[in-house]
């Protein structure tokens, strides 16, 4: 308000009050739609009206007196929105308005919807909203200068409220021509939704290493493996799981019960053969019949003596050594005490100390191209503190069934160092690949999950 307006005009005290009231409360509010209510609202006790509505040029009715909610395609709304742009037009300054200065068309319908005595107060600074007051009495001269004020303290209230919140109402920044001014002045690096920008689309293009993680574990790299020399029944056990060994060192033996009487039998057989065949040829010097059976004989013989040595050798397989010095990697000597076995059917391995590397298994969707000797890292379950570093030696070429019903592809990888964790020890191998972008590395496992779904 103007101090030649202030001395001219006597303001009661309580309207004062009134307007310090609105004043504070429009520098506290936090929340645009708390100013609109204020406007449209509580400014009846600064001058008493009957309806009330706030109007931007772009943004249309925003607030109505008594109305929680505007309904646009009403027809009171849309017939208050073509006054209020008709109104809009004209200078700056408050004024009053009636169905007089109204156009025709509008003016026809005035009494339909407003009282007769209106009040236009336009925004400081440019044409494009403003608020409308009417009421049943003409309008007084304190009652335009305390509006006045009063929309004016409200207008500068949105304009803060705007820079605190830059999303919240767009409608008073773009007609706040200072602060657009300053904005539009802004260098590019400053305006921050640019960078924001920038930095995202710098980020997506950061290389970085394609990883996958597979299921992984601690196995022996060259282990010899012992298996069944001969068919028969597992009598007894020698050595204990994880037991070390030297070259030469009975493992375990085959129930021999059978074998013996076999080879008894067989030399009996041999004995008699070969009496036989002294007989024959003592025989052979006078008598040609028996001489014509000694070369039968003879044979016969070897024939037992072979069968002796070839049970005899049977006897002695039933005892397994250990071909070197090493670890027993074996689960349950106890299931295997009694179980009859073919030949050739793995009973154990004997791996070497230190000949240790990782094997994981790579799902399918996770077939990556690895390079020569990329880089591979265990993390075991039992020390999640203490990985493994290897490099890959091999992956192989076609997929195998696991035990849970899955295909897998194995993979094989030399430890890069000594490790003094055991073989068995199980966990995760996070296998590298090559440098990718890091949107295709984001992207990378749903693109595949879409592409199968949709099949494009």
């Amino acid at each position: 308000m103007a101090p030649d307006d202030a001395a001219e005009l006597q303001i009661a005290p309580a309207a004062l009050g009134v307007l310090l009231d609105l004043s504070r409360r429009a520098r506290e509010a936090a929340d645009p739609a708390v100013l609109r209510f204020v406007a449209v609202n509580d400014s009846h006790a600064l001058a008493p009206y009957r309806q009330a509505a706030l109007w931007l040029a772009d943004g249309g009715l925003l607030a109505l007196s008594g109305v929680v909610q505007i309904e646009a395609n009403a027809p009171y709304a849309q017939w208050l929105q073509q006054l209020c742009a008709s109104m809009a037009g004209a200078d700056g300054a408050p004024r009053a308005v009636s169905a007089a200065t109204a156009p025709p068309a509008l003016a026809a319908e005035w009494a339909d919807w407003l009282p007769a005595f209106g009040l236009w107060l336009p925004f400081p600074g440019h044409q494009g909203g403003g608020w409308l007051f009417a009421r049943e009495t003409p309008w007084q001269s304190i009652d335009i200068a305390l509006l006045a004020e009063w929309m004016r303290i409200g207008h500068q209230a949105w304009t803060a409220l705007a820079a605190r919140q830059p999303g919240s109402w767009r409608h008073w920044r773009r007609h706040d021509q200072t602060g657009a001014a300053a904005l539009a002045a802004r260098p590019w690096w400053r305006q921050r939704r640019l960078g924001w920008a920038l930095a995202l689309l710098l980020l997506c293009v950061v290389p970085v290493r394609l990883t996958v993680l597979a299921p992984g574990e601690l196995v022996p790299a060259q282990p010899a493996v012992i298996r069944a020399p001969l068919e028969g029944v597992i009598g007894s056990f020698a050595v204990k799981p994880n037991q070390a060994v030297k070259a030469g060192q009975i493992l375990f033996s085959f129930d021999d019960a059978p074998l013996q009487a076999r080879l008894e039998v067989a030399r009996q057989g041999l004995a008699g053969a070969e009496a036989e065949n002294r007989q024959a040829a003592q025989l052979a010097l006078s008598d040609s019949k028996s001489k014509s059976q000694l070369a039968m004989l003879t044979a016969k013989a070897e024939e037992r003596r072979a069968e002796v040595g070839y049970l005899g050798g049977q006897l002695e397989r039933a005892r397994v050594l250990a071909p070197q010095d090493g670890i027993v990697l074996l689960d349950d000597p106890a299931e295997w005490v009694g179980r009859p076995v073919t030949v050739g059917e793995r009973i154990l391995r004997v791996a070497a100390p230190g000949d240790v590397e990782v094997e994981a298994w790579l799902a399918l969707g996770d077939a990556i191209p690895f390079a020569d000797a990329a880089p591979a890292i265990l993390y075991l379950n039992a020390s999640p503190l203490d990985p493994v570093e290897a490099r890959i030696r091999y992956v192989a070429h076609d997929a195998v069934q696991r035990p849970d019903g899955s295909f897998a592809y194995r993979v094989r990888a030399r430890l890069d160092a000594a490790s003094t964790h055991r073989v068995g020890l199980k966990g995760t191998a996070k296998l590298a690949g090559e440098r990718v972008p890091l949107i295709y590395w984001i992207v990378r496992r749903p693109l595949a999950a879409i592409r199968q779904t949709i099949g494009y």
